[in-house]
């Protein structure tokens, strides 16, 4: 079953993903890597989406040919896969290797607005 919160942010997190795809086509790689960390801020509260976009990091990184973000993005894939549920996710956190799976984020006002949105708080 699929939360309330899940199909109420997912139009935001599939929009950053769009992104993603559209800047990576594009040979902007770094700000292509930036929008699926956003989609990961905005979706790590839904499983689904938070494995989801690991799994598309995960990929990301395969096509980059960039070993340390792939066995970066398989131990946050797992993570997600079991973590998320009980609610054991830092928030904030941008999903990437280059930072620690456990450590909290500032979240920008724009993201936290679209997940209270999504929560129903507003």
């Amino acid at each position: 079953m699929i939360s309330k919160f899940s199909k109420n942010i997912a139009p935001d997190v599939q929009s950053e993903i769009a992104l993603a795809k559209e800047l990576e086509t594009a040979g902007d790689l770094a700000e292509s890597f930036h929008h699926l960390e956003n989609a990961h801020v905005l979706g790590q509260e839904s499983t689904w989406l938070h494995v989801k976009v690991h799994v598309l990091m995960f990929l990301w990184a395969i096509r980059q040919r960039d070993a340390k973000e792939c066995i970066g993005q398989i131990v946050r894939i797992v993570g997600a896969a079991t973590k998320t549920a009980i609610g054991l996710v830092p928030a904030g956190n941008t999903g990437g290797s280059n930072i620690s799976p456990f450590k909290k984020l500032s979240i920008s006002p724009e993201h936290q607005a679209a997940i209270i949105k999504a929560k129903g708080s507003v």
